[in-house]
C-alpha cells in the first residue's frame, strides 16, 4: 500500500507511468538550469545587455519562488494534477516567447513567464513521488530522478553549448516544447487522483505583498553599485521599501485563514533548518551555474561547448550521490547523510578559491563534480524529511515552502553574486583595467569566496536540524 492510497488520494494511478511523467517534467526544469548557461555570452553578443544578464536568472528564480507557495496550497486544496498541467502550459508559452525576444528586457519579461510556469512544476513532481511513494520507497525512486539530473545535465549544457555555437542560442528555448507536450499528454491520460474538494480562501494579498517585496530587493542588490550608487537615493528607498513590503508580508499571513507561506510551519524546527538549507542549496547551486561557464570562456578562453561540459560536472555529480543518498539515510538517518554532503560542499567549495587565470578546464570540472556530489546527499534527503514530518493534506505545502526557499536563496544569491562581479568590474573600469580577463577573473574570484561563505551557512543549518529517529515519519 503506498502512502497516497493509505490517505485516500492518487489510489487510481499507475505509478509507473505516473514516474515517467514525473521524471518528464523534472527533466523540463533540470535541462532549463543548465541549458541557458552556457548560451549567456551567446546571447548578450546577440541582443546585448551584459549588465543585465543576471536578470535572465534571478527574475526566473524570483517568479518561480513567489509561485510555489500558492502552488502548493492550491495543490492541497485541489489536487496535483491541474496545477502541475497549469504549469507546465505556462512553461511551454514562456518558453516559445523566449525564443522570439527582440532585446534583452523582452527576454528577461519571458524569463519571468517561465519561472511562473516552473513554479508548479518542479514542486509537484516532487509532491507527486511523496504521495504515491512511501518514505523506504523513495529511496530507490531517488535513484530514477537523480538519472533525469544525470541525463539532463550532460544534454542541457551541451545543447545550450551546440546550439549558441552551430545554430542560434533561441533554440535553448525552442527545445522545451516537445518535452511540454509530451509531459503534459501523460500527465493528462495517466494521472488520476482522488480529492476532497472544499471552498478555498487563497492568500492572493500574501502573494502579491510577498512579490512586491521580493522583487524591490533583487532590484536594488543587481542595481546598487550599477546604475546607482549604493549610498544613494535610489538604493536605499528601493531596499528600504522592499523590506517594508516583507514586513507588511509577515503581518498580513498571520490573519490570513490560509497563508500563502504558513508561518505556524516555521516554528518547526525541522522545517526551520530544511528551509535554510534549501535556500543555501539554491545560493551555491545558481551561483556557480551562472559564473562557472562564464569564468570558463571569458577567463580561460574556451568555447561554450566546452564551458558546458564544465558544469556538467556538478550537475552529474550532484545526482550520482543523490542515487545513493536513500541507502544512507535509511541506515545511518537524515541529519547524519546531510551533514556528511554539507561538509564536502564546504571543502569543495572552498577549493574554488585556488582556480586562477592559468587554471585548467579539468580542475574547473572536478571541483564542480565535487560540490555536486556533496549537495546530492544533502539536498534530497532533507527535502524528504520535511515532507515525512507532515501528513497528505500539507505534504504540498510543506515541499512548496521548501522550494520556495530554494528559489529564494537562487534568486537572492545570483543577485548578490551580480551585484558583486558588477562592483568589481566597476572599480576596474575605474582603475583603467577595463573588461578583461584579469578583472573578470578577479570577480568571479568574488563570487567564489561568496560561495565559500554560504557553504558554511549551509552546515550550520543541517546542525540546526532536530537529532531524530532514523526513519522520520
Amino acid at each position: 500500500m503506498t502512502s497516497a492510497t493509505a490517505a485516500g488520494v492518487g489510489f487510481r494511478s499507475e505509478r509507473g507511468p505516473v514516474l515517467i511523467a514525473v521524471m518528464l517534467s523534472t527533466a523540463l526544469v533540470a535541462i532549463d538550469s543548465t541549458i541557458i548557461a552556457t548560451a549567456v555570452p551567446s546571447i548578450v553578443r546577440s541582443i546585448g545587455g551584459f549588465a543585465q544578464f543576471p536578470w535572465l536568472f534571478s527574475i526566473y528564480l524570483l517568479a518561480q519562488a513567489v509561485t510555489v507557495p500558492v502552488y502548493g496550497k492550491l495543490a492541497d486544496l485541489f489536487g496535483r494534477k491541474p496545477v502541475m498541467l497549469f504549469g507546465i502550459g505556462l512553461f511551454l508559452l514562456g518558453s516559445v516567447l523566449c525564443g522570439f525576444a527582440w532585446n534583452i528586457g523582452a527576454l528577461i519579461a519571458f524569463r519571468a513567464l517561465q519561472g511562473v510556469g516552473a513554479g508548479a512544476v518542479q514542486p509537484m513532481s516532487l509532491t507527486i513521488v511523496g504521495d504515491l511513494y512511501t518514505l523506504a520507497e523513495r529511496a530507490k525512486v531517488q535513484g530514477y530522478l537523480a538519472g533525469v539530473w544525470a541525463v539532463s545535465s550532460v544534454v542541457g549544457p551541451t545543447l545550450g553549448g551546440v546550439f549558441s555555437e552551430y545554430v542560434s542560442w533561441r533554440w535553448i528555448f525552442f527545445v522545451n516544447v516537445p518535452l511540454c507536450l509530451l509531459a503534459g499528454t501523460v500527465v493528462w491520460r495517466r494521472f488520476h487522483e482522488t480529492v476532497r474538494r472544499s471552498r478555498p480562501q487563497v492568500d492572493y494579498l500574501g502573494a502579491a505583498v510577498l512579490t512586491v517585496g521580493l522583487t524591490l530587493l533583487v532590484l536594488g542588490l543587481l542595481e546598487g553599485g550599477q546604475a546607482w550608487a549604493w549610498d544613494a537615493p535610489p538604493s536605499l528607498l528601493v531596499l528600504g521599501l522592499g523590506a517594508v513590503f516583507l514586513v507588511v508580508f509577515v503581518q498580513v499571513e498571520r490573519r490570513a485563514a490560509e497563508p500563502v507561506l504558513p508561518l505556524d510551519l516555521l516554528r518547526h524546527r525541522l522545517i526551520t533548518a530544511t528551509s535554510l538549507v534549501s535556500a543555501c542549496v539554491g545560493a551555491v547551486l545558481l551561483g556557480l551555474t551562472t559564473y562557472v561557464p562564464t569564468y570558463v570562456q571569458d577567463a580561460l578562453g574556451a568555447g561554450p561547448l566546452v564551458a558546458g561540459f564544465a558544469l556538467a560536472a556538478l550537475t552529474i555529480g550532484w545526482p550520482i550521490s543523490a542515487s545513493q543518498a536513500g541507502r544512507l539515510y535509511l541506515r545511518i538517518g537524515i541529519r547524519a547523510t546531510a551533514l556528511i554532503g554539507s561538509l564536502v560542499v564546504l571543502a569543495a567549495s572552498s577549493s574554488l578559491l585556488l582556480l586562477e587565470a592559468t587554471s585548467s578546464i579539468l580542475q574547473v570540472a572536478l571541483t564542480c563534480f565535487a560540490i555536486g556530489l556533496g549537495m546530492g546527499v544533502t539536498a534530497a534527503p532533507t527535502l524528504i524529511a520535511a515532507q515525512s514530518a507532515v501528513g497528505w493534506e500539507q505534504r504540498g505545502v510543506v515541499t512548496g515552502v521548501n522550494m520556495f526557499f530554494r528559489s529564494l536563496g537562487s534568486a537572492v544569491g545570483v543577485a548578490t553574486f551580480g551585484a558583486v562581479v558588477n562592483a568589481t568590474l566597476g572599480v576596474a573600469s575605474l582603475e583603467g583595467s577595463g573588461v578583461g580577463a584579469g578583472p573578470l577573473t578577479q570577480a568571479v574570484h568574488h563570487v567564489f569566496l561568496a560561495t565559500v561563505a554560504v557553504a558554511v551557512l549551509l552546515l550550520v543549518a543541517v546542525v540546526c536540524m532536530p537529532r531524530g529517529d532514523r526513519r522520520p515519519g
